[in-house]
């Protein structure tokens, strides 16, 4: 999926990928309980917020300080890097997101099957009930 997407360049992102970034971080806040990972548009593709996030892994550019924010605000310690936190790369914030992204869609998967486990235990007391 991520060949989809705009390669780097030695390490640096164009300008609509970074832009892509934004609008995945986006998606990922506005994210409610739904099963499925939130999607983006890219040249008339529908790619998921995922596959964003990992295109943007190894690239070296320098994040803006609202998407650092939008980042930051996420983690359940204080990030705490190199240097101050205006120097935090899209490859950071890229690893940060994917993390985030994983762990909501395992949460949102072992949701899904506790309650298909109850839904399968129900069936299975009524169908020993009948007999």
């Amino acid at each position: 999926m991520s060949n989809a997407l705009p390669p780097l360049h030695e390490g640096h992102a164009p300008i609509t990928l970074q832009q892509l970034f934004r609008e995945a971080l986006y998606a990922f806040e506005e994210w409610d309980e739904e099963v499925t990972e939130p999607i983006v548009m890219f040249e008339g593709r529908l790619v998921p917020i995922r596959a964003v996030f990992e295109a943007m892994r190894e690239c070296t550019d320098i994040v803006p300080n609202n998407i650092v924010s939008a980042v930051t605000e996420r983690l359940t310690k204080p990030w705490e890097g190199e240097g101050p936190l205006d120097t935090m790369t899209f490859s950071t914030a890229a690893r940060v997101m994917g993390v985030l992204v994983r762990k909501r869609l395992l949460a949102v998967n072992n949701d899904v099957d506790v309650v298909a486990a109850a839904v399968a235990a129900k069936a299975q007391a009524a169908e020993k009930a009948d007999r």
